[in-house]
């Protein structure tokens, strides 16, 4: 199954193995630029994935 973080392929994965087009994005906490596996949305919040780490760290 496709992991966010990447998982040991480098990449993110669909459920049928194939690249997911990933989006650039600054993120909402640190303000670095960065990709993310959805198109992000206006007035939401969108986090790296080290910031995402941090903030949910169950993941």
């Amino acid at each position: 199954m496709g992991r966010f973080d990447g998982g040991s392929r480098g990449g993110f994965r669909r459920f049928d193995d194939r690249p997911v087009e990933k989006h650039k994005a600054v993120c909402s906490e640190c303000k670095q630029e960065c990709e993310v596996p959805f198109k992000p949305t206006e007035g939401r919040p969108v986090f790296c994935s080290e910031c995402w780490k941090k903030r949910n760290p169950r993941f």
